[in-house]
């Protein structure tokens, strides 16, 4: 079974000099968000073509689109100073589930 960690928790302390660290990180992760994010519209232009065309959607369009709202709602906590764990700033794989 795997290891399930909450995204959006409350932590108590926090680290000054993160602080000022997370300024760089910041620009690097937005960076990233950016490029993945053109890369990720284009695919969904893309996808409605598809779909207009053909009547049914591409995977690897739809994965793509995927990972980008994944890697957003990874870093989210971060950015946000939720939290002082740094986030990987590749797109790294995660699993975004919601309980009902």
């Amino acid at each position: 079974m795997t290891e399930q960690t909450q995204l959006f928790t409350f932590e108590h302390d926090a680290g000054r000099l993160e602080l000022l660290i997370r300024i760089i990180y910041w620009i690097l992760i937005g960076i990233v968000l950016w490029v993945y994010g053109i890369i990720a519209g284009i695919c969904l232009i893309i996808q409605w073509i598809h779909i207009l065309v053909l009547g049914r959607r591409n995977e690897a369009l739809s994965d793509l689109v995927k990972g980008y709202l994944e890697y957003m709602i990874h870093v989210l906590p971060y950015v946000y100073f939720m939290t002082d764990k740094r986030p990987d700033i590749m797109p790294v794989p995660v699993r975004i589930i919601e309980e009902l």
